[in-house]
C-alpha cells in the first residue's frame, strides 16, 4: 500500500486506529534479500498469504507500503457476510445449479475460516456472532427477499435464512424498512485487530514484514524481484495483494477493478444504543449504492453511506455522510461524531472477486464490498495454487471479470455514469 493514495481521508483518526491493540513497528526494507514467496500488500489478503506459506515451510517477505491494516482491511465496515456480491439465485442463473453450489460453499468457507484464525491465533477483535440483515427498502424487494431464500435453502442447503415482516424488521433495528432479509450466520468485528491479529500470527510462523516499503515495480526477468525505494526481494513467486492501491504495479491486474471511496463515521458512545439495533446485528439495505452500519464494543453507531464514485475525497467526510445516517435514524439527528474516515476499496465489473495469476506472479483483489472475509480466504487460495493445489483457486480464477473498458483513461467516468444510473434507480425505489 501506498500511504499517498489515502492522504485527506484521515485513516490515522479512524475510530480503528484509536482503538486498536498494540502492534509493533516494522522497519522498512533496506538492500537486497532473498525469498520463497515475497508478498505485496500488508492487508488481509497478502496477511493470510503470507501465514499459510510460512506454515507451509516457504520462506516469506512482505512488502507493506504504509502501516499494516491501513488498506482496506483495517479500516471497513467490519461486517461479517457470507457469500458472495452476487445472490444465490443470480449464482445460479449465471453459472447453473452445480457450479453456482462451489462457489457458494467456497465463500462460506471463507467465514469458517476467519472464525478458525481468530480462534486458534486468539486474535482480540470485538467479535460479535449477532447475525447480518439486508433491510429492504421498497416493498419490491421482499419478492426478492423470497427468492433468495428459496434458493439458498434448496439448492445451496443454507438453512440459515429467514425474512423478517416490516415490524420484526423495526424490533430488530429501529428504522423504517419493509422487512428484511435475516443471516443468522452473520456478525461483525473491529477489522483492525482483525488484521493485526493475522500479522501477529504471521510473524510468529516466520514471516519477515517491512513497512513503509511500497514496492514500486516487478521484474520478471531470471525470476521474480520486487523493487522498493531502498532494496529489493528476489523470490520465486509473487504475490500482490494490494487492492486499490496498487497503482501502477501491474496494469494488466489493475484494468480489471475500479478504485472507489467509501466513507464511515463513528459517533460519540449512545447511551440508547441498544434501543437504535436491539437485536446488536450488522445491517445493510437494498440499495445498489449501499448503507451499511453497526454498534461498536462501546456503543457507537459505526455508519457507512453516501454516493462517491470518484476516488477523490468529500472535503468533508463527516459532513458527507451524516445526511444518510440522520436519514436512516432520525432519532440521532445532531448527535456528535467522533470519527470520520474513509478510503479506497476496489470493485469488478461483475461485482466477482478478480483472482488469478500471470506466471509467478499471483493475485487477488476486487471484493466489491465483501472483502471482510473473502479476503482471508483468497490469501489462503493463492497458496495452495502456489503449491500446485489449483482446484479451488481455478473455481474462483473462473470467474476472471473482464476489463474496465477504455482502459485507464476512461473506466472512471464510464464508472460514474453507470453508478449514477443505480442512484437514480435507489431514489425511484422509494
Amino acid at each position: 500500500m501506498i500511504m499517498g493514495f489515502n492522504s485527506g481521508l484521515d485513516i490515522e483518526r479512524s475510530y480503528y486506529a484509536a482503538t486498536a491493540n498494540p502492534s509493533p513497528l516494522h522497519a522498512p526494507l533496506t538492500g537486497e534479500v532473498d525469498a520463497d514467496l515475497v508478498v505485496v500488500g500488508g492487508g488481509c489478503t497478502g496477511l493470510s498469504a503470507a501465514l499459510h506459506a510460512a506454515e507451509r515451510g516457504m520462506k516469506v517477505v512482505l512488502l507493506e507500503g504504509g502501516r499494516i491494516g491501513w488498506g482496506a482491511s483495517g479500516r471497513n465496515g467490519g461486517q461479517m457476510i457470507v457469500g458472495l456480491r452476487k445472490g444465490a439465485a443470480e449464482l445460479v442463473k449465471l453459472y447453473g445449479r452445480e457450479r453456482a453450489k462451489a462457489l457458494f460453499d467456497l465463500a462460506f468457507e471463507a467465514w469458517g475460516l476467519v472464525l478458525e484464525m481468530i480462534e486458534r491465533h486468539a486474535i482480540d477483535c470485538d467479535l460479535r456472532k449477532t447475525g447480518h440483515l439486508v433491510c429492504a427498502i421498497s416493498a419490491g424487494d421482499m419478492a426478492w427477499f423470497e427468492r433468495e431464500l428459496e434458493c439458498l435453502t434448496t439448492v445451496m442447503d443454507y438453512p440459515h435464512m429467514r425474512i423478517l415482516s416490516a415490524a420484526e424488521s423495526r424490533a430488530a433495528v429501529d428504522s423504517p424498512y419493509h422487512g428484511a432479509l435475516y443471516d443468522a450466520l452473520g456478525g461483525h468485528m473491529h477489522p483492525l485487530n482483525y488484521t493485526l491479529g493475522l500479522a501477529r500470527a504471521a510473524i510468529a510462523a516466520g514471516v519477515t514484514i517491512h513497512e513503509a516499503s511500497p514496492a514500486l515495480r516487478v521484474d520478471r526477468r531470471g525470476g521474480i524481484r520486487v523493487e522498493t525505494a531502498k532494496g529489493a526481494v528476489r523470490a520465486r513467486h509473487v504475490v500482490l495483494a494490494g487492492d486499490a492501491l496498487l497503482h501502477g504495479i501491474d496494469t494488466k491486474v489493475e484494468s480489471r477493478i475500479m478504485p472507489v471511496g467509501n466513507y464511515i463515521v463513528a459517533t460519540e458512545p449512545l447511551v440508547d444504543a441498544g434501543e437504535v439495533i436491539p437485536s446488536n446485528a450488522a445491517v445493510s439495505d437494498s440499495r445498489f449504492v449501499v448503507n451499511y452500519y453497526r454498534l461498536s464494543a462501546d456503543g457507537r453507531l459505526l455508519f457507512g453511506g453516501g454516493e462517491r464514485y470518484t476516488p477523490s475525497p468529500p472535503a468533508d467526510i463527516q459532513a458527507f455522510v451524516r445526511p444518510h445516517m440522520e436519514q436512516t435514524f432520525p432519532q440521532l439527528k445532531g448527535r456528535r461524531i467522533d470519527y470520520a474516515w474513509g478510503g479506497l476499496v476496489s470493485v469488478t465489473t461483475s461485482r466477482f472477486p478478480h483472482v488469478g495469476r500471470d506466471g509467478e506472479v499471483y493475485f487477488a483483489h476486487g471484493y466489491s464490498g465483501k472483502g471482510v472475509i473473502l479476503s482471508t480466504l483468497a490469501g489462503k487460495l493463492l497458496v495452495e495454487a502456489i503449491a500446485g493445489e489449483t482446484g479451488r483457486f481455478d473455481l474462483f480464477k473462473g470467474l476472471n471479470p473482464m476489463p474496465f473498458p477504455g482502459g485507464a483513461a476512461l473506466r472512471g467516468p464510464l464508472y460514474v455514469l453507470g453508478m449514477l444510473w443505480y442512484a437514480m434507480r435507489d431514489r425511484l425505489k422509494h
